[in-house]
């Protein structure tokens, strides 16, 4: 093997790793916290444990509102300025989390995180279009996502880890860290891949244009309500996860472990996927998910309402690793068919596709969030619910071909 192979290899393997970090900033500082939600609240003087909850939502908020103009930003003015942006957007979300004396200043830096960490997750995948397409882009893909899938997994026994020695303001220092390095990993050893004469100036005008295409093409506007609220539903999950399975069933430290088990599941999904795609269409794919996860859903929630929504943790886990894997199935899928029509406007489209998702998803997760009352039942039926309605739209959409 030549020295220009070898480094050429390393080049690819570095340029893999460092994209991979960049987009896992958001699912590390939404996981990492989880076990440190109670305790935050505490020492900044929440009374209900239900408000803790927004220390999730408005990270998720900022990642909505960034998603829609890292795109056209990267597009106008470069890969590396638009996530520079992005990085100094979630330093400074750090910093005022980190140092927060309130929980308002809290939610303010948690707001500014999720804007910030919008734009390597957006434009490290413009990254990796710029460089490579067909089988060559797919293979960097899943390398990156296999290494991001592995973030929820780990993070919450990072977290707490982490509270195990220290306070919960080391998970933001630790944040701080991650994002300097890779702000200066990134700058000094990754090229700008979009050349000067492929860029489009950055207009408004071309954001609300890209909405109205998702609005107006029908599979893309279905798959795009269906993905928020699948996303939705999830979100609820992420937002009373800490609540249901550290103080509902007591499980104190263990908490990350179980979280873990139930990643796990998802990301096996997400991986299993990419074979399952040779086999089905993505269509079929997403019907009998849907129909798998309301079935589940419905017949647990009927356990578990004999159960005063409070059935036994085998049980409780022994449903939602089934159903997590119908929604890492659901999730590839749903984007990839939203998108599938805008192959003119793919990055924008992108953008679009997951601002608006993600917005919707917010707002449903929270609701369902908020609902948490010491018992599943409101996270079982926010599934039922959701997913008997995206059968729904699946229907009508499917009854208007």
């Amino acid at each position: 093997m030549s020295s220009k192979t070898v480094r050429d290899r390393l080049k690819f393997a570095e340029s893999v790793a460092l994209l991979a970090m960049m987009m896992s900033l958001a699912a590390l500082s939404i996981d990492a916290v989880l076990p440190a939600l109670p305790i935050i609240g505490n020492e900044l003087g929440i009374q209900h444990d239900n408000t803790n909850q927004l220390i999730i939502s408005l990270l998720f908020l900022g990642m909505s509102g960034g998603q829609i103009f890292y795109g056209p930003l990267s597009d106008a003015v470069g890969r590396k300025p638009a996530i520079y942006t992005g990085f100094v957007i979630f330093i400074s979300g750090t910093l005022l989390s980190l140092f927060a004396p309130c929980f308002t200043m809290m939610l303010a830096g948690r707001f500014l995180q999720g804007l910030g960490a919008a734009s390597p997750r957006v434009v490290s995948i413009a990254i990796v279009r710029d460089q490579y397409e067909g089988q060559k882009m797919a293979q960097v893909m899943s390398f990156i996502m296999t290494i991001f899938i592995i973030i929820p997994i780990l993070a919450p026994a990072l977290g707490q880890l982490i509270l195990s020695i220290s306070s919960w303001r080391s998970i933001f220092a630790l944040f701080l860290f991650l994002a300097l390095f890779s702000f200066i990993w990134f700058s000094f050893r990754h090229p700008e891949t979009l050349d000067k004469r492929k860029r489009e100036p950055f207009s408004i005008s071309r954001i609300i244009s890209s909405v109205r295409e998702v609005l107006n093409i029908r599979q893309s506007f279905t798959y795009t309500i269906i993905s928020g609220l699948v996303f939705g539903s999830f979100l609820g999950y992420l937002n009373s996860s800490q609540q249901i399975l550290q103080i509902q069933y007591g499980l104190g430290e263990q908490f990350p472990l179980y979280f873990g088990i139930l990643a796990i599941a998802f990301g096996a999904a997400t991986l299993m996927n990419s074979k399952l795609v040779t086999f089905f269409s993505m269509k079929k794919l997403v019907l009998h998910a849907m129909q798998a996860l309301v079935a589940l859903s419905a017949i647990f929630l009927a356990i578990s309402l004999i159960q005063n929504g409070h059935p036994p943790l085998s049980s409780f886990i022994l449903y939602l690793v089934p159903l997590f894997f119908t929604i890492g199935i659901l999730f590839g899928n749903l984007n990839a068919l939203a998108m599938e029509p805008l192959g003119h406007i793919a990055g924008i489209g992108a953008s679009t596709i997951g601002s608006l998702s993600t917005f919707a998803a917010l707002a449903i997760g929270t609701i369902i969030g908020q609902s948490y009352n010491g018992t599943v039942l409101p996270l079982i039926a926010g599934f039922l619910l959701l997913g008997t309605a995206s059968l729904v739209i699946i229907q009508l959409a499917n009854r208007k071909h």
